[in-house]
């Protein structure tokens, strides 16, 4: 079998507007540049588990919970909140609680702030308020523990008549309790383990109109007594919480981190292709292969793709719909010829792989056969993509990250395709 094609699995090598993928068939290596692009800045977690901002144009390997890394390919989001990290700025307001600069943070540098509760019996915020259309929204934040070991985030939308709190236990990681008053729709939360302590905390919620509510929190305990959604207690004016980063972005999941400093900031969404030499794609038979990393639950978008750059011809995985299913299309002149949308959810990690030729298509995930289709053609097959589908006028970005993915230019037989995906 020809493996004509490979990137990722721990081996990335990207500059400026460029991501190297390689041919290695024979020993011989060649390397095989995609176009990448990235109309802004962005931020990542480097091997050193920091975050930091890479250039316009740079692809990032990201290496949150990933030791080989893996391509982290975004739509486009905004910070709605000005400043993301300076919580002395006119913007942010405290209730019952004093704050103190130059902590450590996760970008490795010392501006963080400690968050310490007074003594009174109630509740103890940090908060800002921004008025947005209507929509679902992400508020995340980074926490780490001290002295006390709970953090918490409340969203409240459509004017505060409608709030959504979690707090997460800042030792290891996993959810505490959550609170919700005016019946808020659809809510959900993520917790992220960053390292050296910190933890990022993202919760959801629909808001109508008006404006909305964030709000950084503490708890002394795991299932605290909530007074409107926060948690009431008294503090001892001495242990804290710190935070970092706060980020309110329209969508149902939190993306990587959008520094802002005195105005909302985007970061731009990121598309990746190629047109490689004669042989990479097999133009009558060949294999694709795909290991995801991390899908959030909205946004359609390609993991990978071979086509001629239209809506026509193709063969495609793609992340579908907003349950974490894939599916595997193909069309040949506009007509569709493969049409399979799994059953089961990705998780990380997942492998696939479809194996093409003239009446001889089979899908297997994680050493399992899926699905076979002997009457199906093989379509012009020119371009390859990444993290991004055409469909038409419109351009649907991944929205989650590949850790690797592979091309032969032969139909691997079913043995083989299993052993691959195992």
């Amino acid at each position: 079998m020809a493996n004509t094609f490979n990137l990722g699995n721990g081996n990335w090598a990207q500059k400026t507007e460029k991501l190297l993928a390689y041919n290695a068939e024979n020993d011989n290596f060649k390397p095989l540049p995609f176009d990448f692009d990235r109309g802004s800045t962005a931020t990542r977690v480097n091997k050193d588990g920091l975050i930091e901002t890479v250039g316009v144009d740079e692809p990032r390997s990201d290496f949150l919970n990933n030791t080989k890394g893996h391509l982290l390919l975004e739509p486009q989001r905004q910070n709605k909140l000005p400043y993301s990290e300076d919580f002395e700025a006119i913007d942010w307001n405290t209730l019952n609680v004093s704050i103190t600069s130059n902590q450590n943070s996760p970008d490795g540098s010392d501006n963080s702030y400690k968050l310490i509760p007074n003594t009174t019996n109630t509740s103890h915020i940090l908060y800002d308020q921004i008025t947005l259309s209507g929509g679902i929204y992400t508020a995340s934040g980074f926490f780490k523990a001290d002295g006390y070991n709970f953090g918490n985030i409340r969203l409240s939308t459509n004017s505060d008549a409608k709030r959504y709190s979690v707090t997460v236990n800042l030792i290891d990681g996993s959810f505490a309790s959550d609170d919700s008053y005016g019946n808020p729709t659809n809510t959900g939360y993520k917790i992220d383990n960053i390292g050296n302590g910190w933890y990022r905390l993202s919760v959801t919620s629909e808001h109508t109109s008006g404006f909305i509510y964030y709000s950084f929190s503490l708890s002394n305990v795991e299932n605290p007594t909530y007074d409107n959604g926060l948690p009431r207690f008294a503090g001892n004016g001495t242990n804290g919480v710190y935070i970092w980063g706060a980020q309110v972005e329209e969508g149902s999941y939190a993306t990587s981190y959008i520094p802002t400093s005195g105005s909302t900031a985007t970061r731009s969404a990121e598309t990746n292709e190629q047109t490689p030499p004669d042989g990479v794609i097999g133009q009558t038979e060949g294999t694709l292969f795909a290991q995801v990393g991390e899908f959030p639950k909205e946004h359609n978008g390609r993991i990978f793709a071979i086509g001629d750059g239209s809506a026509d011809d193709y063969i495609t995985i793609i992340k579908n719909g907003s349950n974490n299913n894939f599916a595997v299309y193909a069309d040949a002149g506009g007509v569709g010829q493969v049409s399979y949308q799994g059953s089961g959810t990705l998780s990380n990690n997942s492998k696939i792989a479809v194996g093409y030729a003239n009446n001889n298509y089979a899908i297997y995930v994680n050493g399992t056969q899926v699905h076979t289709n002997t009457n199906a053609s093989v379509p012009s097959l020119v371009k390859i993509f990444m993290g991004s589908r055409e469909n038409g006028s419109s351009t649907f970005i991944l929205g989650g990250s590949i850790t690797e993915t592979k091309l032969y230019n032969t139909r691997l037989s079913n043995t083989e395709l299993q052993a691959l995906t195992s």
